[in-house]
């Protein structure tokens, strides 16, 4: 029986060597925008990356572009309060979202971050998908399935990669991964296929700007 949301598989030499080539560029921070009227000029192919806070997405991000200090990394709780935009060379950006869920801050700026997100996910005509990260320690929640329903309404085209995969034994892995399928089957907007990472091992770092170098 074929699997719903199979783990993707690692990319074939050709689009693995892509990939490479497209992350070994230069990728430099642009700028941080806390309003939509700050975000550049739609004028190049992005892709973003959302998440509960702390999830990690500085570090995927970090260990996507082999640059340990690009995208700030943070054990506290939204730290991220940006949309952080990176330019890939002259073509692309890569996007960091501000955590979503909790986040050590006050309601009222925990608020305007939402806000803030949720204008992104739902109007920017350049963003080719977000890629919505979930822990494997913990997976789906509701508030993950809040911005994955956003992204449907949207038609925005979302992919789960799922962190810390090295956190935590391979049955509980597995478990995990097998609920994620299951919420995932309930939102349309989602790609077929789950990407299983660890930013600190490097599993499915490859597999991952293989996937991104196909997209932009």
């Amino acid at each position: 029986m074929q699997i719903r949301f199979p783990i993707a598989e690692e990319p074939d030499t050709i689009t693995a060597e892509k990939g490479r080539m497209l992350f070994a560029g230069d990728t430099d921070f642009l700028k941080g925008v806390v309003a939509m009227d700050g975000l550049p000029p739609a004028d190049r192919i992005e892709v973003c990356f959302a998440g509960r806070s702390n999830v990690g997405k500085s570090s995927l991000i970090n260990a996507l572009t082999g640059r340990k200090g690009l995208a700030r990394a943070s054990n506290t709780p939204g730290r991220t309060q940006e949309i952080n935009y990176f330019t890939q060379g002259e073509e692309h950006f890569l996007v960091d979202l501000p955590g979503y869920g909790f986040a050590n801050a006050p309601v009222a700026v925990v608020a305007k971050w939402q806000r803030l997100l949720k204008s992104y996910l739902s109007g920017r005509q350049t963003l080719r998908r977000a890629f919505v990260l979930v822990d494997t320690r913990h997976g789906v929640k509701d508030v993950d399935n809040e911005i994955m329903s956003l992204l449907d309404k949207s038609a925005v085209a979302f992919q789960v990669v799922m962190t810390k995969a090295d956190k935590v034994k391979p049955h509980e892995r597995e478990k995990t991964i097998e609920k994620t399928r299951e919420a995932l089957a309930k939102h349309p907007a989602a790609y077929p296929e789950i990407v299983v990472t660890s930013s600190e091992k490097g599993d499915g770092i490859a597999t991952l700007r293989a996937i991104i170098a196909t997209l932009i």
